[in-house]
Formats: C-alpha cells, structure tokens, sequence
C-alpha cells in the first residue's frame, strides 16, 4: 500500500491526473517518489500512444504526431518542456553558476528557450511521423519512461544545485534500492516492446545507451556549470534522451 501512495504522489507531481483522496499526503513521502518516475512516464506513454493510435484511424501520420504530442504536453503540462526551455535559457545567457540559476529560476522564456524548445518538439514531431503506426505506438511507450529514467539518474548520482526550488522535496534522496525500481519499471516496456517483435533487440539496445549518454552528458554539464543538478536541469535531460530514443528507433528503421 505504501508503495501504490509512492506511485500516485509520483503521478500527481509530475502530472495533471487527479489521484484518489485515500492517498492522503506527506512531505516525507516525496523524498522518496522518484523510484516510480519511469512508471508515470509509461502512463504517459500510454496515453500518448492511444490518441496517436486512434487519431491514426482519421488523419494522417503528421496529424496524429501533433494530437498525440498536445496530449502529453497537456497531461504533465509542459513540465519538462518547460524544464528544457529553461536550462537552454540558462546555460546559453548565463556565464556565472550564480547567473545561470538566476536565468533557469526567471519565468520568461528567453531566445535560446524558445528556438531550443521549437526545434526540439518539431524533431520529436517529424521522427515519429515518419515511423509506421506499430513502431510509433512503441516508441512512445518505451521512450517515455526510458527517459525518466535517465532524469532519475542525476538525482541518483548527482547533487541538488539550489537551496530551494519546485524539485528539491523529490530530489534530496535517491538509494540505489530506489533506482534499481526505477529500472525496473523502465525495463517492462522495453522488455514487452522486444518479445513481441515490435522492436528489434538491438534497436532497444541502442535506445538505453543513448538515453546513458545524453543523461552523462548533460550530467556533465550541469556539474561544470552549476555544481549539480535542478528540476530545469531533469526536465531537459528527460527532453533530449527522448528525442535521442526516436532518433535510434528511426535509424534502425531506415531503408
């Protein structure tokens, strides 16, 4: 029972789902909701790739993209975009760590937020429209939670930058107990998305070492310039290792 309240503190942080009232709350409890990062990122996925399925039956593929992508941006709403926008912001206007916390922490979206977010999104858009509907339907149930996995990687390895901010209470803590179930939540889609042949094994392969990458990259960066890691700074690196993931699916796809 107590990990089912974990789960759903989880999904109401990260997303605009209303979770039943026998939840109930408690600070405590956030420190150590990360764990099922990766399984709201599957219900996210899920419901990404049901509009994009359904509206795949009237419009087409470049349409059910768009409706599939407003979907999601409106389930968790704009949360990650939001977060990449921001360190894009940040890390392009900023050269002290003092300033680069100050640009992430302003509300405005600055040049580098929004050509950054522009081009990000189109490039999601572009790769899963031109995937066929099965290949589209997996790659967005394997790629959501994947890439939460990576976010929940820097709050597993790394230090938290602020004193205070939105993603402190969920980011003081992470054991490795907690992130190998964080994997393990990660690891069912993928697992389903191979054994039912809908993607190949290499191809999936591929997925978790570009998703690896993009979070030791932008780890990286985020230690160089800012001694850690924000909530911005998860959400940016949720953003690119999903694109990454496309990226790779739509390779292995290639005539």
């Amino acid at each position: 029972m107590h990990q089912l309240r974990l789960f759903f503190i989880a999904l109401q942080f990260f997303t605009r789902i209303p979770i039943p009232r026998w939840v109930g709350f408690e600070q405590a409890w956030l420190h150590h909701a990360s764990r099922y990062f990766p399984l709201v990122g599957l219900v996210v996925g899920a419901v990404a790739a049901t509009v994009y399925l359904a509206a795949s039956q009237l419009w087409p593929a470049p349409v059910a993209v768009l409706l599939s992508s407003a979907a999601s941006i409106y389930l968790t709403g704009a949360f990650h975009e939001d977060g990449f926008a921001d360190m894009c912001d940040g890390f392009g206007g900023g050269l002290t760590r003092e300033r680069v916390l100050e640009i992430m922490k302003d509300s405005r979206i600055g040049t580098y937020g929004a050509v950054g977010a522009g081009l990000l999104i189109a490039l999601k858009c572009t790769l899963l429209a031109h995937l066929p509907v099965a290949a589209a339907v997996a790659a967005l149930l394997v790629a959501h939670p994947l890439s939460r996995l990576a976010a929940a990687s820097l709050i597993w390895r790394l230090q938290y930058a602020r004193d205070d901010g939105k993603a402190k209470p969920l980011a003081q803590e992470m054991s490795s107990a907690e992130f190998s179930i964080a994997l393990a939540c990660a690891m069912l889609p993928l697992i389903a998305a191979g054994t039912l042949g809908y993607l190949a094994w290499a191809t999936l392969a591929a997925c978790v070492a570009a998703a690896a990458v993009v979070a030791a990259w932008l780890g990286i960066k985020c230690v160089r310039r800012i001694g850690g890691y924000t909530g911005d700074c998860l959400g940016a690196v949720q953003q690119v290792s999903e694109v990454a993931i496309y990226l790779c699916i739509a390779a292995s796809l290639a005539d």
